[in-house]
């Protein structure tokens, strides 16, 4: 993409750095109300509405170039950039704000609360906030369940110290992008004309006739919402020490109800700054804006019963949109040591859909045990089948000598869940437009000793 091309859009005009007051009484006491997503003066009780975040496109399918938020432009590491002096309006006093640990302070004469309102560059003030939806509460309880469903091989030390009281609200850094893209494809797919059976040494054998086609693929991709963290560390979803899947898998928000940044929503929560920048992060998005792109071709194709061989795949950006963004959630942590390693388990709650996932340190000696034990039932189910109701030629009832192997990897996934994720190709909100179907008949191909076509690649 041309550089020439990228637009940076100041989306903290009109704030200055200060007091925010509540328009009631006066008061600089302000927080959330997750009940009605509206900011409430802790002294009156007065509640006003957010304000909304409009400062960037909202035609999708018409996006050119690189659009990029100021609150998620390239973050510079000069102290003296990270140490805010701000000057309170009451009092006249001046306070100090080291911007890497907190956006707002108490004024030490008049105890006025003083908000960090513009942007600064090292990614502590995003574009917009997603305010928290689901209370502390709530969040215990949705936490208590999913482990209460998991005691039985809980490690003993994570039951003895588990307190869903411990729960933190947390605004974690996020991107959300919004693209406009073209996406052609080129292969060849087949469909299957009939299927038969040959006697090959006294053996059947199945073959397959199909038509085969040249297939290819133009459309217009309108890509809105894709959310991407902005964390290093929470970007690696595979992590050893740390089960970063799980913050990953509670995905989506409902990043379309974003407000513009206050930072009396991070009253009573916690935040982590963004320390990623859009080029660390364009490989990331080419790569799932293309799946997505493939994902949504293969609606096109259902025909081809054989598959599809894609041979050429492009997907190139017409427009690209780039907000940061605090997203909320709820965090449980806990931390094993295991055989001199330190693992932090998570249980996170999406603050806005309940939507709860969880890693719980399993006690594997127990579930070694539990899984012996099957073991042992299955091998003497399997004796017993195999000498009084099967033929003894028959292999079918030695499959019960999986069970044991199959009762501790069942477990082991719903303790650990290693393989949850976000599922963003059928989770992100796109639109096809333009499409463009080319199929042109090859030739009829006969005695083909596959299921499928050679190379298919479109699952």
């Amino acid at each position: 993409m041309e550089e020439n091309k990228e637009r940076i859009i100041q989306t903290d005009q009109g704030k200055e750095h200060g007091q925010t007051k509540c328009p009631k009484c006066g008061s600089t006491e302000i927080a959330l109300n997750p009940k009605t997503e509206k900011l409430r003066c802790l002294f009156c009780r007065n509640e006003f509405e957010p304000e909304k975040f409009e400062e960037m496109e909202t035609d999708i399918e018409h996006l050119e170039g690189e659009i990029i938020g100021s609150g998620a432009a390239d973050i510079q590491t000069d102290a003296d950039d990270q140490i805010v002096t701000l000057k309170c309006s009451s009092c006249g006093a001046e306070v100090v704000i080291d911007t890497d640990t907190q956006t707002q302070a108490r004024c030490h004469w008049c105890r006025n609360i003083l908000s960090l309102n513009k942007q600064i560059c090292n990614g502590a003030v995003p574009d917009a906030v997603l305010p928290f939806k689901v209370n502390k509460k709530e969040a215990k309880e949705c936490i208590e369940q999913f482990v209460g469903k998991r005691q039985l091989f809980a490690h003993p030390k994570f039951k003895e110290e588990f307190t869903a009281d411990n729960v933190m609200g947390v605004y974690l850094p996020y991107m959300v992008i919004d693209a406009n893209a073209h996406a052609s494809f080129g292969g060849q797919g087949e469909i299957e004309s009939r299927q038969y059976t040959r006697k090959e040494n006294d053996k059947e054998k199945t073959y397959y006739d199909a038509k085969l086609y040249n297939v290819d693929r133009e459309f217009d991709l309108g890509i809105e919402g894709l959310t991407v963290e902005s964390s290093q560390d929470k970007l690696d979803v595979h992590s050893r020490d740390r089960t970063n899947n799980i913050i990953n898998s509670i995905m989506p928000f409902d990043t379309e109800n974003c407000v513009r940044w206050n930072a009396n929503y991070l009253h009573g929560y916690t935040s982590e700054k963004r320390d990623v920048n859009v080029d660390q992060l364009s490989p990331v998005v080419q790569k799932q804006c293309e799946e997505i792109a493939k994902d949504r071709v293969n609606e096109t194709i259902s025909q081809y019963d054989r598959g599809v061989r894609w041979d050429s795949r492009n997907l190139v950006f017409k427009g690209r949109q780039w907000k940061s963004a605090y997203l909320p959630i709820w965090l449980y942590s806990f931390q094993e040591e295991k055989n001199d390693q330190k693992i932090i388990h998570y249980v996170a709650v999406n603050a806005r859909t309940k939507e709860t996932m969880g890693s719980i340190p399993i006690y594997k000696p127990k579930l070694l045990l539990f899984s012996a034990v099957i073991e042992l039932v299955g091998l003497i189910a399997a004796l017993i089948l195999h000498f009084t109701v099967f033929d003894q030629g028959q292999w079918y009832p030695w499959l019960l000598l999986l069970s044991g192997f199959i009762y501790y990897l069942v477990f082991h996934n719903k303790y650990r869940n290693s393989s949850a994720v976000h599922h963003y190709v059928k989770e992100t909100k796109c639109k096809v437009s333009n499409i463009e179907k080319q199929d042109t008949f090859i030739k009829e191909r006969t005695g083909l000793d596959s299921p499928a076509i050679e190379g298919a690649n479109n699952c």
